[in-house]
């Protein structure tokens, strides 16, 4: 009780009063500093947790307009893309362009494939219009953008498929691509044993001298992706080329040179896609691709084109295909055929591929061929039976497929 009197006395001036006042200051304040940091943690968690929520709904949202113009959110979600998305600046799609009567065409790797128009101001361009599917996680997306950002490196060839826009910095994301009309070259090779009419009634016609003239195309398409960018096809087919008018030619189906580029491997899915009845030897055994191994399914083109669209070994069943190409079976010269573009065949389909040439010699041949050409218009005496030409060719049943484009 003295010491309590004295404290009154002196006014909180001793020091046994200071040290009973500060103990009291600090009850009353660190409860609530500890209070107040709590409540910011649980702020900032629950902020987070609503911020990622927004972000995600944003970008699993549906769409069916691809002129939508919603912002993805560069800092949420999709925040790690922003390098991509800044390389692709000079190519997204202006604000006075628009995409007009898009339609659904086939279901792709990433997502819906459509066709439509890309008007301009007055000018209207076909285009193919490749998607990124609602509900992709951000790794899917990312991806999508490298294939975007691929195209975009690879499409400055005038006979590789070429890049029109995209939009990648708002939702829905997409890649316009041109179209070519009458566009997949298997299909037009199918409509020539109908004697069908172009588009200003004349009927369509193509000639061994026109088989030259599309294959040099290609071969300069496919030399451009290897010598420009060290990119191995992977499935050089009639099916992945697009037609134009002129018979102007492009080449497209890149899908598997993309994943192929960017996983540094080939895996079992990837090669289950390609046919066998296109593939060179080394690649059947599972050896090492090069770029002579598209040299060998570019022979299988040449196939294609002068028999108008016929499966290559179509006296073997796609099992026996392995064991006959192993025995150095080669495939018989098909009837319209002149000498010298069946020894270009047989010359890109040699067993060994040190053996075949490259592209730029294929040119140099192909333009030394073609004034011994025969340019009387091809002609097949039936139509293509597309259900047997799928069990023929190895490819999937033909419930599956879908004739309108292989776009």
């Amino acid at each position: 009780m003295a010491v309590h009197a004295q404290c009154n006395s002196s006014s909180g001036s001793h020091p046994i009063c200071r040290e009973e006042g500060s103990g009291q200051l600090a009850v009353i304040i660190i409860p609530s500093l500890l209070a107040l940091s709590t409540l910011i943690v649980v702020s900032q968690i629950i902020w987070s947790f609503i911020t990622k929520r927004s972000s995600s709904q944003i970008i699993t949202r549906s769409s069916s307009n691809v002129n939508e113009r919603e912002p993805v959110p560069l800092d949420t979600g999709f925040g790690s893309m922003r390098p991509a998305q800044d390389a692709l600046d000079p190519w997204e799609i202006p604000a006075q362009c628009t995409l007009e009567g898009v339609e659904p065409l086939q279901k792709g790797r990433y997502g819906p494939i459509c066709t439509g128009q890309l008007k301009q101001d007055s000018t209207s361009t076909a285009a193919v219009i490749k998607t990124l599917k609602d509900g992709s996680n951000r790794a899917e997306a990312t991806e999508f953008l490298d294939f975007v950002l691929f195209n975009a490196a690879v499409s400055k060839h005038e006979n590789i498929v070429k890049m029109l826009y995209c939009q990648t910095r708002r939702m829905p994301m997409y890649l316009v691509l041109e179209a070519s009309v009458p566009g997949n070259l298997l299909h037009f090779l199918w409509s020539l044993r109908e004697n069908r009419c172009d588009s200003s009634g004349n009927v369509q016609t193509f000639s061994e001298s026109s088989v030259y003239l599309v294959a040099k195309q290609v071969a300069a398409g496919l030399d451009y992706l290897h010598s420009y960018h060290r990119i191995i096809h992977g499935d050089v087919a009639a099916r992945n080329m697009l037609i134009g008018s002129e018979l102007s030619v492009k080449v497209s189906g890149l899908d598997w040179a993309f994943k192929s580029r960017q996983s540094r491997t080939v895996n079992k899915e990837q090669e289950a896609n390609v046919p066998v009845k296109w593939k060179a030897p080394e690649r059947m055994m599972r050896l090492p691709l090069t770029d002579r191994s598209d040299v060998w399914s570019f022979g299988i083109l040449l196939y294609e084109m002068i028999t108008l669209g016929c499966p290559p070994y179509p006296d073997l069943d796609p099992s026996e295909v392995l064991p006959n190409t192993l025995a150095y079976y080669q495939m018989k010269r098909p009837e319209n055929c002149g000498r010298p573009l069946y020894d270009l065949i047989k010359y890109c389909c040699m067993w060994n591929f040190k053996d075949r040439p490259v592209y730029s010699a294929i040119i140099r041949l192909l333009d030394s061929y073609k004034n011994f050409a025969d340019t009387k218009p091809l002609r097949v005496g039936q139509q293509m039976d597309i259900c047997e030409y799928r069990r023929k060719a190895g490819l999937p049943p033909c419930d599956l497929f879908d004739l309108r484009t292989c776009n």
